[in-house]
């Protein structure tokens, strides 16, 4: 429950900012954004007993004899909404989920990821995120043909979305959500805005604001804006690659001396041991759709199996450079998580695996100094390389036995995720596909 103090806060900046709508905001554990609206002569009742719903028809959330649930707003993640009318304006907070006692809620993932959070700074460590999220503009939601055809790092006039990511900057600062950098991405329409790092909590947030920005932006100039990890064969997919960092208190416990060979300390090495070693048992959560799986395939810069590099961007890991001087810039890329994901449990997720890998002195393995196409099936099995999942059905049995995964996102959010995504792979395994019809359909 937020402290008096909180609570006049957000009432005093609705009189100012004459706010007469505020959306409260929550995902579902497949991490899509869910939204009421209040007045804001109800507000002090919500900030004060939050707002009672429907638990039963929200995926993964409740049955129907335990439904009754209630949205407590945080008043920190208060912000108004630049897109809409500036007179009677409309807000937003994000929202904690409670049972009908009060209880936090087993199945919110923003509360499995404040759990994390909770076991990383009973450890003494802070982890700050900056993700680097990719998407595609398309003209319209029913199909797939591109606005442009420019490439990595082009300019106008091939890149024609300039102008709509320059909105969409514009749009993330004035709801305080800072940005690193915005380009053209290597494929035709395909775009990436960087966000400056923050703490992850803070950063899940505003990835699905962000998210939620880039297609309201989008449809205001008639396009369509998509997530989706892998929109056409002949393109790169969209990804989420994460810039992950722990400090404890100002200091980067990722920093080493330049003698290190992996340039991190020891405890860094540790932490990229745990991804490695349990990066397949996090598939389900980093990667879950049927759709997540075209993406991680060989020839297209993401990851097909658990290694790690300085350099190469097809690994799973990534040690990017950083200067000796600065050692608060040291800091790991984890690149197989796409821009579909729900970040509260790939955050919860990431941070869980990193410190099984600190907590159990993990040994990091060597890099892979080349491409691992190059490699026989045999020197990939000499060096101890592990495969990722290919497709959501291995993912799913990956994720099923892994105590850690039950461990972090607990036994309701983890059965509730291995239901929705068995029915999701069954239905898929079951679809004639537009590639059956035409390779088979006139020969056979």
């Amino acid at each position: 429950m937020p402290d008096l103090e909180s609570q006049q806060h957000v009432l005093n900046a609705c009189r100012e900012h004459d706010v007469k709508f505020i959306r409260l905001w929550f995902t579902d554990i497949l991490g899509m954004l869910k939204s009421a609206a209040i007045t804001v002569e109800e507000l002090e009742h919500a900030l004060a007993d939050g707002i009672t719903f429907d638990g039963a028809s929200i995926e993964g959330f409740a049955r129907t004899d335990e439904a009754d649930m209630r949205i407590m707003p945080d008043p920190a993640t208060f912000q108004l909404l630049p897109w809409r009318p500036r007179e009677r304006a409309v807000a937003r907070m994000f929202c904690d989920i409670v049972t009908a006692n009060g209880q936090p809620f087993e199945g919110d993932p923003r509360y499995i990821l404040k759990q994390q959070i909770a076991r990383a700074t009973a450890a003494g460590f802070t982890c700050y995120v900056s993700p680097e999220i990719e998407f595609f503009y398309f003209k319209d939601q029913n199909g797939t043909e591109p606005l442009d055809s420019g490439g990595y790092f082009d300019l106008t006039p091939l890149d024609s979305g300039s102008d709509l990511r320059r909105e969409t900057v514009l749009t993330l600062e004035d709801m305080g959500i800072p940005v690193a950098l915005s380009h053209h991405e290597a494929s035709p329409s395909q775009h990436e805005i960087d966000l400056r790092y923050t703490d992850s909590l803070t950063m899940a947030d505003s990835i699905m604001t962000y998210r939620l920005i880039v297609k309201e932006v989008a449809m205001r100039h008639g396009v369509y804006a998509t997530f989706m990890p892998k929109p056409r064969t002949d393109y790169n997919g969209s990804g989420l690659h994460l810039q992950i960092s722990l400090f404890r208190g100002e200091e980067n416990v990722f920093a080493a001396d330049a003698a290190a060979a992996s340039g991190l300390s020891k405890t860094g090495e540790q932490f990229m041991a745990g991804l490695l070693r349990h990066a397949p048992e996090l598939m389900l959560v980093t990667n879950q759709w049927v759709n997540s799986y075209r993406r991680v395939v060989p020839g297209f810069e993401a990851p097909t199996h658990a290694t790690w590099s300085t350099r190469n961007h097809a690994d799973l890991l990534r040690v990017p450079a950083h200067q000796a001087d600065r050692p608060e810039t040291a800091r790991i890329e984890y690149r197989v998580p796409d821009a579909a994901c729900n970040p509260y449990l790939v955050f919860a997720a990431t941070l869980a695996a990193g410190l099984a890998g600190i907590e159990g002195a993990y040994t990091l393995p060597a890099p892979l100094d080349r491409d691992i196409r190059e490699l026989t099936a045999d020197e990939v099995a000499a060096r101890g390389i592990t495969m990722l999942p290919s497709s959501l059905g291995e993912a799913i049995a990956a994720f099923e036995p892994s105590q850690l995964m039950r461990n972090t996102i607990g036994e309701h959010i983890a059965q509730s995720l291995i239901t929705n995504k068995r029915q999701e792979w069954s239905l898929y395994r079951t679809e004639v596909s537009a590639y059956e019809l035409r390779r088979y359909l006139s020969t056979l």
